[in-house]
């Protein structure tokens, strides 16, 4: 079959991948898009093409598959990485380069003087619900009532929060 011959087969089918295209696509544009990129590859594939076997099928194949791998191409750009041995690298602060104990430490020493910072009545019950003590274990020890208890740990995290604001 000759460039000509084929060219002509191609152009007498061309019409009905459209309606096929936008069941895929379901968008005007996108099957525009996927009928162009179909014929583009039935043509620079002219030697794979068989005489004598449906040219409508081919065709057909070929849009199918450009659809599938294009969907496929999307999915992966817009998924996320689930695995949990990546996880650790999704909330980076992108203002450091590199994590070491250094930095840690730095951090740590930072969160200790906020917390010496706190006033007495509000340190304890803190350090005691950071410690693992229920609101309630604080309540009887402290002898205060459980919404005192509540109130002054709140308290206490803003107070912190606004302390190591430095670490948003």
């Amino acid at each position: 079959m000759t460039a000509l011959e084929y060219t002509s087969l191609i152009q007498s089918v061309a019409l009905s991948l459209r309606p096929v295209a936008m069941n895929l696509t379901r968008d005007a544009d996108d099957a525009k898009d996927l009928v162009q990129e179909t014929l583009l590859k039935a043509l620079s594939n002219r030697e794979k093409f068989k005489s004598g076997t449906n040219i409508k099928a081919w065709l057909y194949t070929i849009m199918r598959n450009t659809f599938i791998n294009n969907y496929n191409k999307i999915t992966k750009r817009t998924s996320s990485i689930d695995t949990s041995e990546y996880l650790q690298y999704l909330n980076i602060n992108q203002n450091y380069t590199a994590q070491n104990k250094g930095a840690a430490s730095f951090v740590m020493n930072d969160i200790n003087k906020a917390i010496a910072n706190l006033s007495e009545e509000h340190r304890k019950p803190f350090m005691m619900y950071y410690i693992g003590y229920k609101y309630h274990e604080i309540a009887d020890q402290l002898n205060l009532p459980i919404g005192t208890v509540k109130n002054r740990i709140h308290i206490a995290r803003k107070e912190l929060k606004l302390m190591l604001e430095v670490y948003r």
